[in-house]
């Protein structure tokens, strides 16, 4: 019996279907070498373009009569390797919640009798936003845990180089790989002895500046084909981050036009760190008072940081243990258990 037998099951369905794509493929080129028409004039195996099985899959599975969100909760359940509980932490609902529109999703695409095959090549357009969103997804659970889970971050970076091969004038595209090669050259200075290192306290001869030059050069390459979209938006601000000294003003003025683009509180919370460090704490806590994210761990800590700094320690400490109380990292609740202890 495998230790996990649910991520057992997975990684050989998957392992199955990889198998099934090539053998297709094989088949297909052979029949072409011998001149005999294949048996189904339209298999998309024949003329596939896609540079990476797996890729391939995830087109495959972000079938547009769904909506975007069930796609990408359903892709990263079936093909990411993330629990139910990651996938709904991700999107900020409850476990159970996250349960249902798994299984309401699933029942759709039966009584509809979705077809689930490999997309023609003018139609990978329409599945791109949910395909960049299961990709930055699955980077998102390697990079933000332990280095246990760093395997996540890297297949992310593969399927983002695949996809930037697939679609070479698509700017989001460049930009999400460009985001992922940014954050994850900091990634070896993120923890210390197992314990969670902030981005002003990391040792930055641990960054790895040749893959912080091949994020800059990505990013250059989105911006000459006019991108302006959120992953673009959001590699800017990395590249801003591995400066020395950061400017802040630049880095709140992005997060604003970021706020703009995607309506999302938890890219306000970040504008509001950001407006910190540029305008003081106390305008970053008008902006984090303001925003509805009570279930949000990462919304406390900020608050009781900038109540600390304004000297407001009795609430700090609330905060700080109201964000202890949400928290699922271990990393993450040494750290505020840490901030806490220096308030007591």
């Amino acid at each position: 019996m495998p230790s996990n037998p649910g991520v057992w099951l997975v990684t050989t369905a998957r392992n199955r279907a990889i198998d099934r794509i090539r053998r297709d493929r094989t088949r297909a080129e052979k029949l072409r070498m011998l001149d005999v028409p294949a048996a189904v004039e339209d298999d998309p195996m024949q003329d596939t373009t896609f540079p990476d099985e797996r890729l391939e899959l995830i087109f495959t599975c972000c079938h547009p009569a769904l909506a975007t969100e069930a796609q990408v909760a359903l892709t990263l359940r079936t093909l990411g390797g993330l629990t139910t509980d990651e996938i709904a932490r991700a999107f900020l609902v409850p476990e159970a919640t996250m349960a249902q529109r798994l299984v309401r999703a699933k029942r759709k695409i039966k009584t509809a009798g979705i077809p689930f095959r490999v997309p023609a090549d003018h139609l990978l357009p329409d599945r791109l936003d949910a395909v960049l969103a299961v990709v930055y997804l699955i980077f998102n659970a390697g990079y933000t845990s332990p280095p246990t889970r760093v395997d996540l971050a890297a297949e992310a970076i593969w399927l983002g180089r695949a996809l930037a091969q697939l679609m070479p004038d698509e700017p989001e595209v460049h930009g999400l790989l460009a985001l992922m090669l940014l954050h994850d050259a900091r990634s070896a200075a993120r923890y210390r002895d197992g314990d969670l290192v902030l981005l002003h306290e990391q040792d930055r001869t641990l960054w790895d500046d040749d893959q912080i030059a091949a994020g800059r050069a990505v990013l250059d390459r989105a911006l000459a084909l006019h991108g302006r979209g959120p992953y673009v938006v959001q590699a800017a601000i990395a590249a801003l981050h591995a400066d020395e000294p950061r400017d802040w003003t630049q880095i709140a003025a992005l997060y604003g036009e970021l706020a703009r683009l995607t309506e999302s509180p938890v890219v306000e919370l970040s504008r509001a760190v950001a407006v910190a460090e540029a305008a003081g704490p106390e305008a970053a806590l008008a902006i984090v008072d303001a925003l509805a994210l009570d279930e949000y761990h990462y919304l406390h800590a900020t608050r009781g940081e900038l109540l600390r700094r304004l000297g407001r320690d009795a609430e700090a400490r609330v905060a700080f243990r109201r964000a202890l109380a949400l928290v699922h990292d271990d990393a993450e609740r040494r750290l505020l258990e840490r901030r806490l202890a220096a308030l007591t």
